[in-house]
């Protein structure tokens, strides 16, 4: 167990032992040395998405949103650990060399554990979907891998961006992202509470924007009321880098570069990533700050840097640079990468047989492309395994494969001299020649990412709307047209317009970004070596025109708990080439079937929720409820699972109309095989955030469902497959 207590007493020595120009250095990000009292230079700038970024060589693990579509707690575990032995194997090697530049030190600025309300933001990718208690449990879990259980911290993770935060790019240096207690209680605050209250997460990051006037990195609201005082935070609190400058250049809020510092300080942000803690020595001489303020923020942060055993050894001292891109890593990333992939059509098409056919097409611009593989914030992998390689590693000899780029990314020419899309006609040879086409489209870095990051400076990053860009609109249409069988494989970080290919493709596989080698994994999904187990992390809407504003930070009309229309594809969804069913669910004594075989039930409740037996189940709500749940697979093909226990208030007005997912476990099930998994539903399923943004206990009687998505409408029309719902009334106290 780490001694914070005694970390912070070293801290506080040593800082005593500091000139007050020396403790105002320490604040910046690129610490200096002070070679006096034996203190290295460290730079608190590193980056670890899904993988330790832009260091040179490193394990790729499938993009952020990619690991949330797993619905995998013990995975995101795993990669966190993963990274932070890979991050000291590096450390290790570096500083032996005196090599403390950027993005070398242990300090690692993830995750993001924003939630993605608007598909159209750039960023989402980074983050873990839309919903806040699945980006609570899965942050909590890649925290708790990042920073270990030892005598010192493996590495320190870092939440951000507290706490509103979720585009639009292109406005947040100036951006006052107007929040309600409400929609502040409920859906942008409870990941950041987990992690900082259940995960002891090290470091918490600020946001560019405001958040209800006040700039996130200098709120006192936010990072002293409410993240020290009331949750009770020991790390140190960042700013994102350059959003002190913000203050005075485009929130306006300050005057000067002094004013800012001694804002950001005094309302406690102890590490300044950008230059406007240069100042703060003029801001001391200005009686802007104090000399105790400005010593606070130097104990917190030798505090961390004594928690990761900077000035001693550790344990963690001998690990060797050959963990980097080793075995075990690579079989986690290729794990991780497999358990992303969604499967979100297949009329029968999927898995290919590889004995059936004579000659695959692989057409698009993502199917060979190695920037679709990698996301952002990443590091360098020794080999990259595209779409297209990881089909011509798989199949025979014998089989033939055909592949054509399709179209540009997003010109309408490949060649700057050549005609617009001067490669349909190569498409169109492949698929004519090809018994089945595999279509691999989407975006990629320079398409969706943070502002100033991206080639799309029109949106900043951001996506303008929900549909693929032009030419690869047109190369669909044009491949779809030839009547040979087509799957289409979208490899974005974000909910897209998919309703060409729902309507006129075989099948249809969401990719996401999966990691530098994640093309194998999509190879053996398609080809039936591994059955496609994702679950959506977020809604796929229609169209962008069925969201409110994307300015507008209010949930009404966003996500699956708000949104009144009918998804393309819905929050949860996913398919298999498994046949599972939840057959059964035990409650309080109780044991509830599933209906017909397949979870089907009668007697609608609205929003699409229906309950499978009469009668109620009367718990102590306040003490939770404990699940168990058995699942089948009535198949002969092996296949993970997701079962999702969602749970609807049906007396309160202040409830989410579509429920909430409030407990959830991966499961594997060989062919014919049956689990069962117990699921604990906390007091806060039970719970309601009123208008003062409180949570508290509002109904007396829920709805609970066990399934393998949501119990709406359109997952069961998708699935073919319901859940089991059942009544869970409020026992009155004896």
């Amino acid at each position: 167990m780490r001694d914070r207590e005694k970390a912070r007493q070293r801290a506080k020595e040593l800082v005593a032992a500091m000139t007050l120009e020396e403790k105002a250095s320490q604040l910046r990000y690129d610490s200096p040395a002070i070679p006096r009292l034996g203190v290295p230079a460290y730079n608190w700038w590193n980056e670890a998405l899904h993988g330790v970024a832009r260091a040179g060589t490193a394990t790729s693990f499938p993009q952020a949103i990619a690991m949330a579509a797993a619905f995998d707690r013990e995975l995101m575990g795993l990669v966190g650990d993963a990274i932070a032995v890979e991050g000291r194997a590096k450390y290790n090697a570096h500083s032996r060399q005196g090599d403390r530049d950027i993005y070398k030190g242990l300090t690692f600025w993830s995750p993001n554990i924003n939630i993605f309300r608007d598909p159209r933001w750039g960023r989402g990718h980074e983050t873990y979907g839309e919903d806040p208690y699945l980006t609570g449990e899965l942050g909590k879990a890649f925290v708790e891998g990042l920073q270990g259980e030892g005598e010192y911290l493996k590495a320190a993770a870092c939440a951000k961006h507290f706490a509103v935060h979720s585009g639009p790019e292109g406005l947040r240096h100036s951006f006052d992202a107007k929040a309600a207690p409400k929609d502040m209680g409920e859906t942008y605050l409870p990941a950041f509470e987990k992690l900082v209250k259940e995960a002891q997460v090290e470091a918490v990051m600020g946001a560019y924007n405001r958040t209800n006037q006040e700039p996130c990195c200098g709120s006192k609201t936010l990072i002293q009321d409410l993240l020290r005082d009331k949750w009770g935070f020991k790390g140190h609190f960042v700013s994102d880098c350059w959003a002190i400058q913000d203050f005075h250049e485009n929130h306006m809020v300050t005057d000067t570069a002094e004013e800012s510092a001694a804002m950001a300080l005094k309302a406690g942000c102890d590490v300044n990533c950008g230059v406007t803690y240069l100042h703060l020595l003029k801001a001391y001489e200005d009686g802007l700050v104090t000399e105790a303020e400005i010593t606070q923020a130097a104990e917190r942060l030798f505090t961390t840097r004594f928690l990761l055993g900077l000035f001693g050894q550790t344990e963690y001292d001998q690990i060797p640079y050959s963990k980097i891109e080793c075995r075990e890593h690579l079989e986690l990333a290729g794990r991780a990468a497999a358990e992303s992939v969604v499967l979100l059509k297949n009329n029968g098409i999927l898995p290919l047989r590889k004995e059936k056919l004579k000659a695959v097409g692989v057409i698009g611009p993502n199917a060979n492309s190695r920037a679709a593989l990698v996301g952002n914030y990443h590091g360098t992998s020794s080999r990259y395994i595209t779409v297209l390689e990881g089909i011509q590693e798989l199949v025979p000899e014998a089989v033939r494969v055909y592949y054509s780029e399709g179209c540009h990314l997003f010109r309408d020419r490949v060649e700057g001299l050549a005609w617009p899309q001067d490669r349909t006609r190569e498409a169109l040879a492949v698929a004519e020649n090809s018994d089945v086409v595999i279509l691999c489209l989407g975006l990629d870095e320079t398409l969706e990412g943070e502002q100033g990051d991206t080639g799309n400076s029109s949106a900043s990053g951001d996506k303008p709307d929900l549909k693929l860009p032009l030419p690869q609109r047109e190369l669909a249409e044009e491949v779809l047209k030839t009547g040979k069988p087509v799957v289409v494989v979208n490899m974005t970080g974000s909910a897209m317009d998919l309703r060409f290919a729902q309507e006129k493709a075989d099948g249809v596989v969401q990719a996401w970004y999966p990691g530098a080698r994640g093309g194998k994994e999509i190879a053996r999904i398609l080809f039936g070596e591994l059955s496609p187990s994702g679950k959506l992390p977020v809604t796929f809407y229609n169209d962008a025109g069925e969201l409110p504003d994307f300015e507008d930070y209010a949930m009404k009309g966003r996500t699956y708990r708000y949104f009144e229309g009918k998804p393309l594809y819905p929050f949860g969804y996913g398919l298999t080439y498994g046949e599972v069913a939840v057959v059964s669910v035990s409650c309080q004594g109780r044991v509830f079937q599933a209906q017909g075989g397949n979870g089907d039930a009668p007697g609608r409740q609205g929003q699409g929720w229906q309950v499978t037996e009469p009668g109620e189940v009367a718990a102590d709500i306040e003490k939770g409820l404990a699940l168990t749940v058995s699942v089948r697979n009535d198949s002969p093909v092996a296949t993970g699972e997701v079962v999702q226990v969602y749970v609807k208030d049906m007396d309160s007005a202040l409830a989410a109309p579509g429920g909430k997912l409030c407990g959830f476990a991966r499961v594997y099930l060989e062919g014919g095989g049956t689990k069962e998994v117990a699921i604990s539903l906390g007091r806060d399923a039970f719970t309601v955030v009123n208008q003062e943004g409180v949570r508290t206990i509002d109904g007396s009687r829920f709805l609970v469902s066990a399934g393998l998505g949501q119990p709406d409408e359109r997952t069961r029309e998708l699935t073919g497959r319901g859940g089991i719902v059942f009544s869970v009334c409020r026992e009155k106290n004896r």
